[in-house]
C-alpha cells in the first residue's frame, strides 16, 4: 500500500473526529501549522468555502502550510480535508424540519416517541459523564475565587448559550451575588460593558460556531482589565484565548440536536459555589 493510501485511510472521516485530532495534537504542532489549526476551528465555514489561496491569506500563512496541516492529520492534501468541513456545513445547516424528520425515522425504528426521549437522555448522560471525568478541580477553584471576589459578575451569552446566561443571572440574583446579564432591547450592550472595571469579572459562554457578539463583548471586557471566565468547546475557541480561566465542555448530540446538560451542571455548580465562597469570606470579616 502506498504512503498516500495509508495516509488517507487514517484521516478523520467527520468533523468531530477531525476536531478531536487537532486538539490531541495541538501541543506538538509547529507554530505555523498551529496557527492554521486555530483558524480552522474558529472559522470552519471559511475553510469549507474558500480556496487555498484565500484561506492562507486570512490565516496569515502560505498556501503550502495548508497542505502540510492536512497531511499532519492524515489527509493526502488540502482538498480532501476541506471535504470534511463541507460535510459538517451540510449537517449543521440542515433545517429543523430535516432534523425532525430524522428523529421521526429513529422513532419508527424504535419504540416510537420513547425512543426519541431515550436518545436525548443517553446524549445528556454522555455529556455529564464526560465533564465529570474531565473537569479540573484547580481550574474550578480558580474560577470560583475570581468570581467570588468580583464586585459585579457580568454574564455574556447569545443564541443557543443564552439559556445558561439567563439561569446564571437568576441563580446569582437569588443567591444575593450582584450580577449583570448583558442584554438590552435598546442596544445598550456596549454602554453596560463600559461600566465594568478590573474589580469586576465576566463569565462568557459560547460554542462553535461562536456567537460574534459574545466574543467581541468578552474581548472588550478583557481589554478593560476585567478577568473573564469562559465556558466553551475548544482550546482554539476565541474565548479560550481571552479568558483567565476557561472550561472545555463537549455536549453529545442526538439527531443533530445538542442539549446543554453538562454546561448547565457546570453553571449551577459555579453559581452555588461562588455564593458559598462569598458567605465564607463574609464570616471571616
Amino acid at each position: 500500500m502506498s504512503d498516500v493510501e495509508t495516509t488517507s485511510a487514517e484521516a478523520p472521516r467527520d468533523f468531530d473526529s477531525l476536531r478531536a485530532a487537532i486538539l490531541e495534537r495541538r501541543e506538538s504542532l509547529p507554530k505555523r501549522i498551529a496557527q492554521v489549526a486555530a483558524y480552522a476551528l474558529d472559522n470552519p465555514d471559511d475553510i469549507a468555502f474558500g480556496t487555498a489561496a484565500s484561506i492562507a491569506t486570512l490565516a496569515g500563512v502560505q498556501p503550502s502550510t495548508l497542505v502540510r496541516f492536512a497531511q499532519q492529520l492524515g489527509f493526502d492534501g488540502f482538498t480532501s480535508m476541506q471535504a470534511v468541513f463541507r460535510e459538517r456545513l451540510r449537517e449543521r445547516t440542515s433545517s429543523y424540519d430535516e432534523r425532525l424528520s430524522a428523529l421521526r425515522a429513529k422513532a419508527s425504528e424504535g419504540a416510537g416517541h420513547r425512543a426519541v426521549f431515550d436518545g436525548f437522555v443517553a446524549a445528556a448522560s454522555t455529556s455529564l459523564a464526560d465533564i465529570a471525568r474531565s473537569i479540573d478541580a484547580a481550574h474550578l477553584k480558580q474560577a470560583i475565587d475570581l468570581l467570588a471576589d468580583a464586585g459585579t459578575v457580568y454574564i455574556l451569552a447569545k443564541r443557543r448559550s443564552y439559556p445558561v446566561a439567563s439561569y446564571l443571572a437568576y441563580a446569582l440574583g437569588k443567591l444575593r451575588v450582584r450580577s449583570q446579564l448583558i442584554e438590552s432591547a435598546g442596544g445598550l450592550n456596549a454602554e453596560m460593558i463600559g461600566f465594568a472595571t478590573p474589580k469586576d469579572a465576566a463569565i462568557a459562554i459560547s460554542f462553535s460556531p461562536y456567537a460574534p457578539a459574545t466574543v467581541e463583548e468578552a474581548r472588550s471586557m478583557a481589554e478593560q482589565g476585567v478577568p473573564v471566565v469562559a465556558i466553551t468547546d475548544s482550546a482554539f475557541s476565541p474565548l479560550a484565548q481571552i479568558a483567565k480561566v476557561w472550561f472545555e465542555v463537549a455536549e453529545a448530540d442526538f439527531g443533530g440536536f445538542r442539549s446543554l446538560s453538562a454546561t448547565m451542571a457546570l453553571s449551577m455548580a459555579i453559581a452555588v459555589s461562588v455564593a458559598e465562597r462569598r458567605r465564607e469570606q463574609a464570616a471571616r470579616r
